[in-house]
């Protein structure tokens, strides 16, 4: 046997043997670039389509009288529930001198309060998150180039909001401000004082139910997942949002059906809309988003869910003092 012929073809076999597999490499890093073309420009599409639905869904709402109830207007395009809809409401009934907005804890910004209003109304804004992957998302959406959109990585806190929303250029009154960080929201908005917005939109925690005005203690490392296992531990009651509202000079005019967020208008710019009360406007959320020990969900009911919490330490606005749930 010619043992160097037999190395010499096992090396060329070797050799060859690699030079497809980079073939092979390169071409499914090429197929790669296509889908991801073709995602960008399927997702811009959808995004168009979602637009188009969206206008015709106003037309609508645009030249009713004023609802009692903002969830009459409710309808979704980009937000998690009917909130576009009741965004597009009251911009067509209200004056907002500055088309500008301010929203954080919008995770990768796809779905959100803010981007119908981007995308059909040409506003100006400012997203924040804590997440370097979702802002890094946010800034390679087309969006991002198309229209005037500011997208900043921080975990917010009360320590660093206000320079956070002063160096992106927002100061005075703005259109409208959402925030929804799963945690500190009435500490943060308690903290915010550089910007006046028109409209506040923020999340409520509907477990904590309305008899009493209460938040979680502020923690400036607050994470909803580890602060409790069953994620139901975060924000604050609606009671303790209108409390707030009024220190700040808001009327609270209503939430969404799926009593997530709360809606607030500036006094001297309230229009038609009617104060609302707390026990009329308030109702128990459907949706089950609990979670048992292993982040399973478990789909606990609304009772069992407050009992999940029980025991668990929380502020009175009114009392100033610990609690407990």
């Amino acid at each position: 046997m010619n043992f160097k012929r037999f190395f010499l073809g096992r090396i060329f076999n070797r050799f060859t043997a690699l030079l497809n597999i980079n073939t092979d490499l390169y071409q499914i890093s090429q197929r790669l670039l296509e889908i991801n073309k073709q995602v960008k420009e399927n997702k811009e599409d959808l995004d168009s389509i979602k637009s188009l639905l969206g206008k015709s869904l106003i037309n609508n709402n645009i030249n009713k009288d004023y609802f009692s109830d903002i969830q009459k207007a409710e309808f979704k395009i980009f937000s998690q529930w009917g909130d576009d809809g009741i965004i597009q409401y009251i911009i067509n009934k209200l004056e907002f001198r500055t088309k500008t907005f301010i929203e954080f804890g919008v995770e990768n910004y796809t779905e959100s309060n803010s981007r119908f209003l981007l995308i059909n109304d040409n506003w100006s804004g400012l997203v924040i998150d804590g997440s370097e992957q979702n802002i890094k998302y946010i800034q390679n959406d087309p969006i991002f180039w198309k229209y005037n959109l500011q997208a900043v990585q921080s975990f917010v806190t009360k320590n660093n909001i206000n320079q956070i929303i002063t160096s992106a250029g927002f100061t005075g009154e703005i259109g409208i401000l959402s925030i929804d960080i799963d945690g500190n929201d009435y500490w943060i908005w308690e903290t915010i004082s550089v910007i006046k917005p028109v409209m506040v939109i923020i999340e409520f925690n509907a477990v904590f139910g309305i008899d009493r005005p209460i938040t979680i203690p502020y923690s400036k490392n607050f994470i909803r997942q580890e602060a409790h296992y069953s994620y139901l531990y975060f924000g604050a009651s609606l009671s303790a949002l209108v409390r707030l509202a009024i220190l700040k000079g808001y009327t609270f005019i209503g939430t969404n059906s799926a009593s997530v967020n709360a809606y607030f208008i500036k006094n001297e710019d309230l229009g038609q809309f009617v104060k609302r009360n707390v026990d009329e406007a308030f109702s128990i959320s459907k949706f089950r988003e609990s979670r048992a020990n292993n982040a399973a969900l478990n789909y606990l009911s609304y009772q069992d869910s407050q009992d999940c919490i029980r025991g668990l330490p929380v502020y009175n606005i009114e009392s100033e003092e610990l609690e407990l749930f």
